[in-house]
C-alpha cells in the first residue's frame, strides 16, 4: 500500500511539476506579446469574429483576382460554370497575413467576384473545403490554422462550417465528437460523409502528427471516429488524398517529423501509398480497412506541398511540390518543382505528362486516341465525373535548370521547356511549351475537362515568392498551359532582413509574360 501512494503521490507532483511550466512559460508569452503590442491569439481571434457578426447583408461585387496567397482551398462549384477559392496565407518578410474571403471565378466570363456573408467562418489556412451538390450546392470547411502578424502565436481550429451556396449563407455546426484541433489534414466526401485523415498540431514547443480517421455524417449531422483494421500509414500531414469512384480512398504522400535531440528536428518525406476500403454492405460506415499499395510508373520524387485534384476516367492529376535537403542543421537546400503527373487510380500508376505544344498548321493532323468513359464521383470534390481527357502522358524525365543563389543550390523546373511531339518530328521543328514556374502548395481543379492552377509558393534562400498567377491546361488536348493571369513578381512586397541584402534580383526571370508564346524566356533549356 506504501509504495501504491508513493507512486500516486509522484505522479501528482509530476502534474504539479508541468503545471507550474506551463504557467511560466504562458507568462513569459504575454510580457513578450506586450513588447511587440500583440493581443493573445485568443482575444484576436474573438475581435475578427466580433467585426464579422457586425455584417447583416451579403456583399458580392466585381474584383481583381485573388491576392497572393498559399494553403487556400480551392473547388469547383458542383453545379454552375465556377470556381471557388477560400482562406489562405500570405507572407512578406515581417508579417502574416491570415485570409477568410471568399472569391468566386466565373469561367465563362473571366471574371472574379468577391462574397462576403455575415458570421462566416474566421481567417485560417492549412485547412480543407469540400463542395457537395446536396442542397443546391455545400461547401464544407474543417479546421485549419491562424497565425498572429509576428507568427509568435499559432492557433489551430477544430470547427466544422457548411456555407449554403445557393442561400449565401454560413452555419457554424456544433457537433461533438470530432477531430481534435488541426491543420495539414485532408478531407473528402464519400457516401454523403466527410472523411478526415491526418495534419499536426504545433503550439510552438512540440509538434502532434495525426494518422485518425473521423467521418461526418452529412444527413444526420453526426461525428464517427473510424478505427479501421489493417496496416495504417504513419503519421503526417500534407499527404495527397482522393476519393474514388468505388467509394474507397486514396492515401499517398505527406510530412512529418520528429525531435532527434534538443532543438534539433528531423523531418521525414513519405512516399507510400495506402488504399483505405469500406467493408462490403456495411451500413454504419465504421468499418473500414488499411492496405498498403505497390505504386507502378514513373512516381513522383520525394517531394512535400504537390497538389493533386482528381479528373474524369479514374484519372488524378498532380503538380509541382518541394523537396528539402539539409546542409546542415541550420539551413536547407530547396528543390522546388513543376513537373505534372497523372496516376491511374485503377492501377495506382504514374505517368509523367508531357505536352504536345501548338501544332504547326504545316504538319500532317495526328488520329487520337477515343478517351475512355468517366465515372460519376458521389461528392464534387475537385472532380469531374462526366469528362474525359485524351492521354498523352510519356514517362520522360523532368528537365532542371541549376541557379546559385550563394546561399544555397536550388534546382527547379523550367519555366519553358522543349517538347517534340509526333507532329514536329515529322516536320523537324521543336515546340516551345509554356509551363507554370516551379512552386509548391498551389490551388489545382478539374472543371469539365480543364485542369486549373492558381497561387502556390518558391523560396529563393531566406526570401519567399507568393503567388496570383492563374493558368488553365485543356485535359483534352494536353497542348500547352493557357495563362489567364500572368506571374508578375515585379509588384510583391518583401522586407528583407539584413542578410538578404543585395539578393532581391536572384528571381529576375520568374516572372512570365502577359503574351502565351513565351519562346524567350530567361531560363536556359535543356
Amino acid at each position: 500500500m506504501g509504495k501504491k501512494d508513493k507512486k500516486g503521490k509522484k505522479g501528482k507532483g509530476a502534474e504539479k511539476t508541468a503545471a507550474k511550466t506551463e504557467k511560466k512559460l504562458t507568462a513569459k508569452q504575454k510580457k513578450d506579446l506586450a513588447a511587440k503590442g500583440e493581443d493573445d491569439i485568443e482575444s484576436i481571434l474573438a475581435q475578427i469574429e466580433a467585426e464579422d457578426r457586425k455584417r447583416v447583408e451579403v456583399v458580392e461585387h466585381v474584383v481583381d483576382p485573388p491576392s497572393r496567397r498559399i494553403n487556400f482551398s480551392l473547388v469547383a462549384h458542383p453545379e454552375k460554370e465556377e470556381l471557388i477559392l477560400f482562406g489562405g496565407e500570405y507572407f512578406n518578410g515581417q508579417t502574416t497575413m491570415l485570409n477568410n474571403d471568399m472569391f468566386v471565378y466565373n469561367i465563362p466570363r473571366n471574371e472574379w467576384k468577391i462574397l462576403k456573408a455575415p458570421a462566416g467562418a474566421p481567417p485560417r489556412s492549412a485547412h480543407q473545403m469540400v463542395a457537395v451538390a446536396a442542397n443546391k450546392g455545400q461547401l464544407w470547411v474543417f479546421g485549419g490554422e491562424y497565425a498572429s502578424p509576428t507568427q509568435s502565436q499559432f492557433y489551430h481550429y477544430k470547427d466544422l462550417w457548411v456555407y449554403h451556396i445557393a442561400a449565401k449563407k454560413w452555419e457554424k455546426i456544433n457537433a461533438p465528437g470530432g477531430p481534435s484541433a488541426r491543420s495539414g489534414h485532408r478531407m473528402v466526401c464519400v457516401r454523403k460523409h466527410l472523411v478526415v485523415f491526418g495534419g499536426f498540431h504545433d503550439n510552438l514547443r512540440d509538434c502532434k502528427y495525426f494518422n485518425d480517421v473521423y467521418a461526418f455524417d452529412l444527413e444526420n449531422y453526426t461525428w464517427k471516429k473510424i478505427v479501421p483494421t489493417g496496416t495504417p500509414p504513419a503519421p503526417r500531414s500534407a499527404c495527397q488524398m482522393i476519393p474514388l469512384a468505388d467509394g474507397k480512398i486514396l492515401v499517398s504522400g505527406g510530412y512529418s517529423k520528429e525531435r532527434v535531440k534538443k532543438d534539433v528536428e528531423k523531418g521525414t518525406v513519405h512516399t507510400d501509398m495506402f488504399l483505405l476500403s469500406p467493408e462490403k454492405h456495411d451500413q454504419t460506415f465504421l468499418k473500414w480497412k488499411w492496405q498498403p499499395i505497390k505504386q507502378g510508373g514513373m512516381k513522383p520524387s520525394p517531394r512535400c506541398g504537390m497538389a493533386i485534384t482528381i479528373g474524369a476516367a479514374n484519372k488524378a492529376y498532380a503538380f509541382g511540390g518541394v523537396f528539402d535537403t539539409e546542409e546542415d542543421e541550420e539551413n536547407l537546400a530547396g528543390v522546388f518543382f513543376n513537373d505534372l503527373y497523372v496516376l491511374d487510380t485503377e492501377r495506382t500508376s504514374w505517368r509523367t505528362v508531357t505536352l504536345s505544344g501548338k501544332k504547326d498548321t504545316a504538319a500532317p493532323s495526328r488520329r487520337r486516341r477515343k478517351p475512355k468513359e468517366g465515372d460519376d464521383m458521389d461528392c464534387e470534390d475537385d472532380s469531374e465525373g462526366s469528362d474525359n481527357e485524351a492521354e498523352m502522358e510519356v514517362e520522360t524525365p523532368t528537365v532542371t535548370t541549376i541557379s546559385d543563389d550563394g546561399v544555397f543550390t536550388v534546382t527547379v523546373g523550367p519555366a519553358l521547356t522543349q517538347a517534340t511531339s509526333s507532329d514536329s518530328q515529322e516536320t523537324g521543328t521543336v515546340a516551345n511549351i509554356f509551363v507554370p514556374s516551379p512552386r509548391s502548395s498551389c490551388g489545382l481543379v478539374v472543371k469539365h475537362g480543364v485542369l486549373y492552377l492558381f497561387g502556390g509558393m518558391k523560396e529563393d534562400g531566406d526570401r519567399q515568392f507568393t503567388y496570383n498567377d492563374f493558368y488553365s491546361l485543356d485535359l483534352h488536348k494536353l497542348n500547352e498551359w493557357k495563362i489567364i493571369i500572368p506571374n508578375d513578381q515585379s509588384s510583391e512586397e518583401w522586407f528583407a532582413s539584413d542578410s538578404e541584402e543585395g539578393s532581391d534580383d536572384s528571381e529576375g526571370s520568374d516572372s512570365d509574360s502577359d503574351s502565351e508564346d513565351e519562346d524567350e524566356d530567361d531560363m536556359d533549356v535543356e
